[in-house]
């Protein structure tokens, strides 16, 4: 009865997305390949109750599976909501939808997979948006797959609606479902991983991010070889762990390293002689300068390099830079440490890992999860929700990379006229006298007998730096690594890319480009900028929060745009709320909040008081921020029939002078 009522394919992937309001609830749902799409209406003038849950159950008994973006941290607490409150109404959904958006426990709401009427797939986590670091809306994903049109909420959260503003509801709420389904294509490649591996170990891991589906590949063949990742206390499975109230750094040194220059003792004496509690941002001032290149020690690893450079192999130099394999893998492998709860068969287990992976080719779904297997290792050594937990084994690994790779610097640097020209967390380059090159390679033989590590060489023809964490560099075949500012290959062009990943900002990405063609092959800038064809390079996009605006020309506008630099546009700004009561004289520093208000409610409203306000009776008013001034901008959340003959070339033009120019002046 349901199927032949709704149609629904068997066995098939279904987009969908939720919109609540405080008297309208909206679900679209959609088939991935969209031949048939489904739109439900609960307002008091169109009850689909009873037909939104006759749907789920008939996605349930067809054997499909439902995909959304955020829907298992939020759209699907609310329709489990419907679909288990026999007295559910619209009220009840919105109330059940802002106690999971006010809720301060993630977990509240969560209603876990086993009591999922059908199965869930999560973008947003099986991509680890869910990472405040990697955090992204849909509106970002939308620009950044160049989609026609890019809609925000058409009403303010908590409106109450008129039935003339359902229907435009329904048409945004199926927007969303048609991003959420471009997205899915989109993440093909992560999926076909997750789906291949959840076949391999009877698990699924599908709304697994790649940590995740590392620690799991990582703890499971640690289980097969008789390690003991849990416990069970009450009946209740516990994670292993060990817990560090206090760290000598002196125990995190391992014992081949040894040092000759003075510099690099000084760093290695502090460290045997520091001790601390927490991992995080113990080192706020830890570094050296040899030879004008400042090194700089912390707990992401090792930086090093020269700024604002344009370095050459040639004129009787080459330029290598040096790569340790698997560096933090092996690290621990080779030295034999372990998380102290997991045991010296821990590096075992490991290796079994690091030896499976290079049995699948590079390009397979498998030797992908096997390398993020390795990885989980040091990043959840210092998690307190892994098995993994033991602060020492994260600092033995992240000292041990910074100081053997001082050591081959140190080596490196007696070699006559050699220069350094990076150093990162996993290697270093170098720019070499050519009569020097095979010794240079003696020395990283030499290093790599002491380390037990492997390195891997790359000849650069050239570099461009302007700084450690932005720069360009071509190897001898003419392959470009970008960094940093220099990045613009998205992973809409290469999934795997590590320059512009889904969460990184894509905006105007003409400036690196029109930067790269004059680094590297001598393109004049303004040439390029005006030249370029694709209107989707000069396209910048902003968010501002919900207790900001944005207007354009006065006008307030989406809270999500798209727009470029205009000759021919308007000024865009953010307006914020005052930060105190609009009209009052503000609050000086160091006034507690207690005297502000006893002594204003002793001088009443609108008087200015040198014991609590500021000297200059600065006022509290909204604050406004310009966009690009003295630029102008026009917004196009909507392409159609748009032109662009307004381009303000001139704003393009002088971003990628900033990243050129500057290297230039060094090399003249």
């Amino acid at each position: 009865m349901t199927d032949f009522l709704f149609g629904v394919p068997p066995r098939t992937d279904i987009g969908w997305d939720v919109e609540t309001y405080p008297n309208v609830f909206t679900l679209v749902a959609k088939t991935v390949d969209k031949s048939r799409t489904w739109r439900f209406v609960l307002s008091p003038w169109q009850q689909e109750l009873h037909l939104i849950r006759l749907f789920v159950e008939t996605l349930r008994d067809q054997g499909c599976r439902m995909v959304g973006f955020n829907n298992i941290g939020f759209d699907y607490p609310v329709l489990h909501h419907i679909m288990t409150d026999r007295f559910a109404t619209v009220d009840s959904i919105y109330q059940k939808a802002m106690s999971i958006i006010k809720g301060g426990d993630r977990f509240g709401h969560m209603v876990w997979e086993s009591d999922w009427i059908v199965p869930q797939l999560d973008l947003y986590k099986m991509h680890h948006f869910d990472n405040r670091a990697k955090s992204v809306d849909l509106k970002v994903l939308e620009f950044n797959m160049r989609r026609e049109r890019l809609e925000d909420l058409p009403y303010d959260p908590g409106t109450v609606l008129t039935v003339d503003q359902a229907p435009v509801l329904l048409e945004y709420n199926e927007e969303d479902v048609d991003a959420t389904i471009e997205f899915y294509h989109k993440s093909q490649a992560e999926l076909v991983m997750r789906e291949a591996l959840s076949t391999r170990f009877n698990l699924n891991m599908v709304n697994m991010s790649n940590t995740k589906i590392g620690e799991t590949i990582l703890v499971t063949e640690m289980e097969a070889t008789g390690i003991r990742c849990y416990d069970y206390v009450n009946r209740k499975k516990v994670k292993r762990q060990t817990h560090r109230d206090v760290i000598n750094l002196a125990d995190a040194i391992l014992p081949y390293i040894r040092f000759e220059r003075p510099e690099f003792n000084g760093i290695l004496e502090f460290l045997r002689n520091k001790s601390i509690t927490e991992t995080k941002g113990v080192f706020t001032d830890l570094n050296t300068t040899i030879d004008g290149v400042k090194y700089v020690f912390g707990t992401g690893g090792l930086h090093a390099s020269v700024n604002d450079s344009i370095v050459r192999t040639g004129d009787r130099f080459t330029l290598v830079d040096v790569d340790v394999a698997s560096f933090y893998p092996n690290l621990a492998i080779k030295n034999r440490y372990y998380p102290a709860h997991l045991g010296a068969q821990y590096c075992d287990a490991y290796e079994g890992v690091y030896v499976t992976r290079k049995t699948f080719d590079k390009k397979t779904p498998e030797n992908n999860a096997y390398k993020e297997a390795l990885n989980a290792s040091y990043g959840n050594s210092n998690n307190e929700y892994s098995v993994l937990l033991d602060p020492l084994y994260t600092m033995t690994t992240t000292l041990g990379g910074q100081l053997s790779l001082c050591m081959l610097i140190e080596q490196l640097l007696k070699v006559p006229g050699l220069r350094i020209i990076q150093a990162n967390t996993d290697g270093v380059t170098y720019l070499c006298p050519d009569e020097y090159l095979d010794h240079c390679r003696v020395i990283c033989k030499w290093w790599e007998e002491v380390t037990q590590l492997e390195l891997e060489e790359v000849l650069y023809s050239m570099m461009c730096i302007r700084d450690v964490n932005s720069y360009l560099a071509v190897d001898l075949k003419g392959k470009v690594k970008r960094i940093g500012a220099y990045a613009y290959e998205t992973a809409l062009e290469n999934p795997g890319t590590r320059e512009l990943p889904w969460h990184k900002d894509w905006s105007s990405r003409v400036i690196a480009k029109a930067a790269e063609a004059a680094l590297v092959h001598g393109v004049d800038i303004e040439e390029f900028v005006t030249g370029h064809q694709d209107v989707y390079d000069f396209m910048l996009r902003t968010k501002v929060p919900r207790g900001s605006i944005l207007e354009w020309g006065g006008e307030r506008i989406p809270n999500t745009v798209r727009y470029y630099i205009s000759t021919d546009g308007d000024y865009m700004e953010k307006v914020m709320p005052a930060d105190g009561p609009v009209g009052e004289y503000k609050k000086a520093n160091g006034v507690s909040q207690l005297d502000y208000l006893r002594i204003m409610q002793e001088i009443g409203n609108g008087v200015w008081d040198p014991r609590i306000h500021t000297k200059s009776k600065t006022i509290y008013d909204e604050r406004r921020t310009r966009y690009h001034d003295p630029y102008t901008v026009r917004i196009c959340n909507r392409l159609q029939g748009q032109t662009f003959g307004d381009i303000n070339h001139e704003w393009y033009i002088r971003e990628a002078r900033k990243l050129v120019y500057p290297l230039i002046k060094s090399v003249n």
